[in-house]
């Protein structure tokens, strides 16, 4: 299994994401974008990416912040989340560089694309998702799901997955009812949303023992029934990887 870093850019930031692929395999194949909770990228999201290559796509760890930085509490972790989520526009906009540096990869047929985000990185997709983007499915795990920017009829282009916890309070009943309403307006044609009864927020993270957020607990069922549907979506969206 081959795993770099790359080095990318949004406008004067630099951006450093973690690639890794089976190097054993010569043809091009799907590439699938994973971005990172709101402490940034950091080794959960590393092994997830690691995980996808196993299934034989080429993955890429996406950096949403620059030079790899990671959050050291939830109130650095608040200020690099509200610094892009207030902007939608810089969100969708560092989102779309790393789908063009998973793309232009000489191991990746970049009419075959995905993106899976966690946490902060749910909330990424989902921007993408509403920006158009020529993905070929999205999967949010445990992601905020309000926007600024709601989708508009026609938009979303990816099959749409949201994977979250019944409990979680950062994606309460009333906005999951929203997003819902917002798939249906938007005339998506392929969305669902999938609850996890008794899960929290940060149910796929094993590191998640409520010790930096109460509400944030991992949840071992929930995470294996979710990676499960994540892998039957794209299953669908690429036929059986190489």
């Amino acid at each position: 299994m081959q795993t770099r870093d790359i080095d990318y850019r949004h406008e004067a930031t630099n951006l450093r994401g973690y690639l890794t692929f089976d190097d054993k395999v010569s043809a091009r194949r799907p590439g699938v974008l994973v971005f990172h909770e709101g402490l940034g990228l950091g080794d959960f999201e590393m092994a997830r990416a690691r995980r996808l290559a196993e299934l034989g796509y080429v993955a890429f760890a996406a950096d949403m912040y620059g030079d790899r930085r990671r959050a050291r509490n939830l109130q650095e972790v608040a200020t690099l989340v509200g610094d892009i989520r207030n902007r939608p526009e810089l969100m969708r906009a560092r989102g779309r560089a790393a789908l063009a540096a998973l793309a232009g990869l000489p191991q990746v047929d970049a009419t075959r694309l995905a993106a899976i985000g966690f946490c902060f990185g749910g909330a990424v997709v989902l921007e993408l998702a509403r920006d158009s983007a020529d993905l070929k499915a999205v999967v949010s795990f445990h992601g905020v799901l309000t926007t600024q920017a709601p989708a508009v009829a026609g938009s979303v282009k990816a099959s749409v997955l949201v994977c979250t916890g019944a409990d979680d309070p950062l994606a309460p009943p009333e906005q999951v009812r929203a997003f819902e309403d917002e798939m249906r307006a938007a005339d998506v044609r392929d969305w669902q949303v999938i609850r996890y009864g008794n899960a929290l927020h940060g149910f796929t993270n094993p590191a998640a023992d409520g010790s930096m957020m109460r509400t944030a607990l991992y949840n071992e069922q929930a995470d294996r029934r979710s990676w499960a549907s994540m892998r039957s979506l794209l299953d669908e969206a690429f036929g059986a990887p190489v």
